[in-house]
């Protein structure tokens, strides 16, 4: 049986929020391009479903509608208006963010399934520009001179496909990041982490706040519950991988073990009924700078390893690199020159947005990890000045997500 052939200037690898991303404002550009994926959407992504303001501040990029005409009554988002922190005494103080506008639905979180989030993005990608290729595997990468040569398996058919840039946007296990060598895992800017979805947990409060909790005894690390749609719940714990088995901590037992018997958050579960397994997965994380970009390629989201060090949270973060790729790439689609020098400013560009918290999670890592509970625990539940400082810090933060456009210095 021959091979099929596709030729393309940029093939997007992955449709996750990264590609799916990346495809959309090329599209918004007018620049046609190939997006492939091994999954055909819907499809299950382990995850912690929690969709900060990152994810809130690019939705509206995508569209300054989206959230009031889209996920603010669509059934599979839960609209969350704040923060709860629970100490390991079980103390629990609420960050409540409260509109000044009466009916204002501009909301700072949602929780969504990775099964309905990237269906929801994907469904986004526009067929004028985007040749969307689901159930398509890459199975080997080789370069030819300037030219890209990718093989791989099509609804079990063989493709080959040509293309002048590769935008590898296919996670912590990118098969670009293989053919690249750059396939490695630091322990210390890496973290692991299990998941389960619960049903009926008792005490969540009326405005679906996301509930964080740090163990006293667990350095960097923190436990979860994010209120999904129809009770639903996604409890999850993770921690730095090079801390866990310093401490010789079983991440999956160790959940297991909180939900069980910990006094700060057991008492929820007794009547609560467990809905799958749990699940694990890894989290390349930004505080270690890797090589972005070279002749012909480009990384964005977990392939960038662009997961916040400070919670973990990374599909925001992967949107955003995937906006700045795309005003890169429309540079180089202009030129036809696909070198790495087009993309010089990239890395500078992706990592000044998370500089902060990359500065605090070294700072902790590097002088004392067991404190950054204690502190979180200390000023998040007992001081009464740092709930004043979140609620003005929120209006300035809602004010960025939903009105100022993000600027991409070339």
């Amino acid at each position: 049986m021959s091979t099929k052939q596709l030729s393309t200037t940029i093939c997007i690898i992955g449709a996750g929020p990264a590609g799916a991303t990346t495809s959309i404002f090329l599209s918004k550009m007018g620049i046609e391009h190939v997006i492939v994926d091994a999954a055909i959407f819907p499809r299950h992504k382990v995850c912690g479903d929690g969709l900060d303001l990152k994810t809130v501040r690019m939705l509206n990029h995508i569209d300054p509608n989206i959230i009031q005409q889209e996920l603010v009554n669509h059934p599979h988002f839960t609209a969350s208006w704040g923060v709860r922190s629970i100490t390991p005494k079980g103390k629990q103080r609420n960050f409540v963010y409260e509109p000044t506008i009466k009916d204002d639905v501009s909301c700072p979180f949602f929780v969504s399934k990775r099964l309905h989030f990237d269906e929801f993005l994907v469904n986004k990608i526009d067929a004028r520009f985007a040749d969307f290729r689901q159930n398509t595997k890459i199975t080997s990468i080789e370069k030819d001179g300037k030219l890209w040569k990718l093989q791989a398996v099509e609804n079990g058919e063989a493709l080959e496909i040509d293309a002048k840039l590769l935008i590898g946007a296919d996670g912590d296990h990118s098969i670009l990041l293989k053919y690249l060598g750059e396939r490695k895992i630091n322990r210390r800017h890496y973290a692991g982490s299990v998941r389960q979805y619960w049903q009926g947990i008792e005490g969540l409060h009326e405005k679906n706040l996301l509930e964080l909790y740090y163990p006293k005894n667990l350095p960097m690390s923190y436990f979860w519950i994010f209120p999904l749609p129809n009770g639903e719940s996604n409890v999850g714990f993770g921690m730095v991988s090079e801390l866990a088995s310093k401490y010789n901590v079983n991440i999956r037992n160790k959940f297991k073990d909180m939900i069980a018997s910990d006094a700060a958050i057991a008492h929820r579960f007794k009547n609560a009924t467990p809905v799958g397994e749990a699940e694990g997965w890894g989290l390349p994380l930004a505080s270690v700078k890797r090589k972005l970009f070279g002749d012909g390629w480009l990384l964005t989201g977990d392939a960038a390893s662009m997961i916040s060090p400070a919670n973990g949270e990374g599909i925001g973060s992967g949107m955003l690199t995937s906006y700045i790729a795309a005003h890169f790439i429309q540079r180089a689609v202009k030129a036809n020159n696909f070198e790495a020098n087009m993309f010089a400013n990239y890395d500078r560009e992706v990592y000044k947005s998370m500089l902060g918290e990359i500065k605090e999670y070294n700072f902790y890592m590097n002088s004392n990890p067991g404190m950054k509970n204690w502190v979180y625990n200390k000023l998040l539940a007992d001081n009464f000045v740092i709930q004043a400082y979140y609620k003005y810090k929120m209006k300035g933060w809602m004010n960025q997500a939903y009105n100022d456009t993000i600027k991409v210095n070339l």
